[in-house]
């Protein structure tokens, strides 16, 4: 059985899928406490489901592409066998973990979008840099910024673990801190290869909109 907080249609926000339609599991509980977090809702409570229920709830909206996210979907063992199981379905899955936790039982198909957490968040010593070495040519690797500290830390990590060489590299200012306009600036007064990117859902329906 999984802890899941809500099932909900909608469109990708983030990452190199943003605007396409999108099913969205987001399993309840989280090991991290970043300073900029925007579901809290999802640290406590939830609803038992098993791997079929999911299945089931999600086979109406007939959309292919599915991302299971939290808190951290990875706290959950059951999460394992619900990937595979959406995999053996037919949907394309993609997984956004925050990269505390090991990525080597992760299906090699899916989808892993492995947030580096930079100092802004408070939560930047419990980055597992091993998990790099787990990524894929299909994965993404997502740096959230908030401020100039945070850009010149994430520049650095890209040129010390030579992330940008090994998958696509997101870019994406704290909604409410960092002005996309300036993110962009810096990144293309440094020329780094990275994908700057916004919450396009928070764009659409409010930054404080829930299950879209």
């Amino acid at each position: 059985m999984l802890k899941v907080t809500e099932i909900f249609k909608s469109i990708q926000g983030e990452s190199t899928r943003t605007g396409l339609p999108c099913l969205f599991v987001r399993l309840t509980g989280c090991n991290l406490r970043c300073t900029w977090c925007d579901t809290e809702y999802a640290f406590y409570g939830g609803t038992a489901m098993s791997v079929e229920d999911i299945l089931n709830a999600l086979a109406p909206h007939k959309v292919s592409l599915v991302e299971i996210t939290g808190g951290e979907p990875l706290l959950q063992d059951a999460v394992y066998p619900l990937m595979q199981a959406l995999l053996d379905g037919g949907y394309t899955v993609m997984l956004e973990t925050g990269g505390s936790l090991p990525l080597d039982k992760v299906p090699a198909a899916v989808i892993k979008i492995v947030d580096v957490k930079c100092p802004g968040s408070g939560e930047v010593l419990q980055n597992r840099y091993d998990n790099l070495e787990c990524l894929q040519p299909h994965d993404e690797v997502k740096f959230v910024i908030a401020d100039r500290t945070d850009y010149e830390w994430s520049r650095n990590a890209l040129q010390q673990y030579g992330i940008d060489k090994k998958v696509q590299v997101l870019f994406s200012p704290v909604y409410d801190k960092l002005p996309l306009k300036d993110l962009t600036e810096w990144v293309l007064e440094d020329g780094l290869l990275v994908r700057v990117q916004t919450q396009l859902h928070k764009w659409i329906w409010g930054e404080d909109a829930i299950g879209v």
